[in-house]
């Protein structure tokens, strides 16, 4: 039994990324599974699987005492590299090719009026919840107001500008915390918000910004609204890594 244990364990540990993959497969089925048990289809699965993931990751990292989470678990190290930026970003760029151009054409300025209106208030409310807690330096304040766009602005923005340590950690916590907030409740307000054909959910990809919360809640509202979400999302995380240590760090810096 014990040879049998040593063995697959080599196996698992030699092909890690098929084991991460196995890992993920089954994690999704559970998730989906809870999902129309338990909340009949209103929180979707994919909301469940990313919050079992935070959960595992936080057991990995504190029982590893390591710095990847479930990926210091020698045996899933393959998640490491399947949720790395490679994958990461080949599964955003593939959502692109499920959209009609013609629709992207027609919402026109809106969309483009939508992108910047939800970085500059992102950056802003971000950076009030800064002051308020007490942070008055601007690469602090610049550096969680890209978080509260996105976790991956807030990291991006703080590298440029020399933020510390601690303060990127917020600027990720408050990207995951608008992350999860936006694919659990995007199904219970898109009724009340006409987000119910390509033109809004282009919109709503630039309101919010956060490509896996908002890819996540149209999945659970209309898988065929999450192209053109995604597309715009996918934007706006790049003109906030462009804006932030530029246009918004010297705006933040010139108020405080």
């Amino acid at each position: 039994m014990t040879e049998l244990l040593e063995s697959s364990q080599s196996v698992l540990v030699k092909y890690s990324l098929v084991t991460a993959f196995g890992v993920v497969g089954v994690t999704v089925w559970f998730s989906y599974y809870l999902s129309g048990r338990l909340t009949r289809g209103r929180l979707h699965g994919s909301a469940i699987a990313i919050l079992i993931g935070l959960v595992l990751a936080y057991v990995g990292g504190v029982s590893t005492g390591g710095k990847k989470g479930i990926a210091d678990i020698e045996v899933l190290s393959g998640i490491g590299i399947m949720g790395g930026a490679m994958l990461r970003d080949l599964a955003i760029v593939a959502t692109a090719f499920g959209v009609r151009m013609d629709e992207f054409r027609r919402t026109g300025i809106s969309g483009i009026v939508s992108l910047l209106t939800g970085i500059f208030v992102s950056f802003a409310v971000g950076a009030c919840v800064a002051w308020a807690f007490g942070y008055r330096d601007a690469v602090s304040l610049t550096t969680i107001g890209g978080g509260a766009a996105t976790y991956l602005v807030g990291p991006v923005t703080g590298s440029a500008l020399g933020a510390t340590s601690e303060v990127m950690a917020l600027s990720v916590a408050a990207g995951l915390i608008k992350s999860i907030l936006v694919m659990t409740m995007t199904p219970f307000v898109a009724p009340h918000i006409g987000l119910d054909n390509p033109r809004s959910a282009l919109i709503f990809g630039g309101l919010m910004g956060t490509t896996s919360g908002v890819t996540a809640g149209l999945a659970a509202t209309d898988p065929k609204l999450v192209p053109y979400g995604a597309m715009t999302a996918t934007f706006y995380t790049a003109l906030g890594c462009l804006m932030g240590p530029s246009v918004v760090y010297i705006a933040i810096r010139a108020i405080v």
